[in-house]
């Protein structure tokens, strides 16, 4: 039953991963070709005529997407690599980087009085460690060399 536990979060894993990093390019695609809007005004609005304003609107939203695939990346290298073979370190690495994110993420509602995008980053760490609890028993387990 074990292996059928691991099997499920490593693939429940994988989806995040995949929906993350499938997500982040939609966003730079918006971010480079696209529109978006930044508190529900699209971005040429708020830029008016300040070609640069425009700019840095795309670019920080192009930066935000390119760490966004980067870090789904790195996840899936992780989960299709050493958390599918068992390694218990990519487990807590898994936790790590996800809590981090729901952390940086959650603090735009207390530090900036805004909710907007802290939903996404917490359902993906909800998904994360559910998928990691599938595969709990792994903690119990004794070290692989």
């Amino acid at each position: 039953m074990s292996s059928k536990l691991r099997t499920v979060s490593w693939v429940l894993l994988a989806i995040v991963g995949l929906l993350t990093l499938l997500a982040s390019c939609v966003s730079a695609q918006l971010a480079y070709w696209g529109t978006f809007p930044v508190g529900g005004v699209e971005i040429a609005e708020i830029a008016g005529d300040n070609n640069d304003l425009l700019l840095g609107l795309r670019g920080a939203r192009g930066t935000a997407a390119g760490w966004a695939a980067a870090w789904s990346t790195l996840f899936l290298v992780v989960v299709f690599g050493p958390y599918r073979r068992g390694d218990l370190t990519a487990w807590w690495g898994i936790l790590a980087s996800a809590i981090v994110l729901g952390v940086v993420v959650a603090l735009r509602v207390p530090v900036l009085g805004i909710q907007a995008g802290a939903v996404a980053a917490l359902v993906l760490l909800l998904w994360v460690i559910l998928a990691l609890l599938v595969d709990v028993k792994r903690l119990s387990q004794p070290p692989t060399s």
